[in-house]
């Protein structure tokens, strides 16, 4: 009987179990309270939808990131062109403190020239020479008739003329030389300015008349 009794509750336990949903008890007559509404699952693949507030940040964000990328590149490209202009002044420094040694033989060669003593292979060497620094950059300034100024002209003699109606090159000395906007030596120079005497005599014959 017991084995039997067993079987039968045994039974029992298996069989359907019937879930009461309705809302309002049937004995009570009163309202069961409900269950938690369980969280909406989350999409597939474990993405979830971001909240208007969370997507702004990352927008906020995302700007940030572009305005320091782009200052990075900025001072990268400052930098650059920095460095090119460096390199630039010193190769250009490096260059004029060789051609200013040259230019005491440079000298030699236009005095040579000048009474026409450059001939042969010293002629050939001497162009050469010439040709070489012009390439590099060295260019020879200073002539007769130009308006004289301090900053590229260096007066060793002075005098007045008549011949003028301003100060200017009546003789040069010495030729300077320049690289670019570096004077490597300024051009050493006899001036002349115009003669206030010849002013005076200009005035008094315009009086007598």
């Amino acid at each position: 009987m017991t084995s039997d009794s067993s079987s039968e509750k045994g039974e029992e336990r298996e069989g359907p179990v019937i879930r009461d949903k309705r809302r309002i008890d049937p004995e009570t007559g009163q309202v069961r309270e409900q269950a938690e509404t369980p969280a909406p699952a989350a999409p597939a693949g474990g993405e979830r939808p971001v909240a208007d507030g969370e997507a702004a940040a990352l927008k906020e964000q995302l700007a940030e990131r572009t305005a320091d990328l782009q200052r990075l590149q900025a001072e990268y490209s400052n930098y650059r062109k920095r460095v090119e202009r460096d390199k630039g002044t010193i190769r250009e420094l490096a260059i004029g403190n060789v051609l200013q040694e040259l230019l005491p033989i440079l000298d030699d060669i236009g005095r040579a020239r000048d009474h026409n003593e450059l001939v042969g292979g010293f002629k050939s060497i001497g162009e050469a020479l010439e040709s070489t620094v012009g390439k590099l950059g060295l260019e020879r300034f200073g002539a007769e008739g130009e308006p004289f100024d301090p900053t590229v002209h260096e007066a060793l003699m002075h005098s007045y003329s008549a011949d003028v109606t301003e100060t200017c090159v009546a003789t040069v000395l010495q030729p300077g030389y320049r690289i670019g906007e570096r004077v490597l030596r300024p051009a050493r120079v006899a001036v002349a300015e115009p003669d206030p005497n010849a002013e005076s005599a200009d005035s008094t014959g315009s009086t007598g008349e």
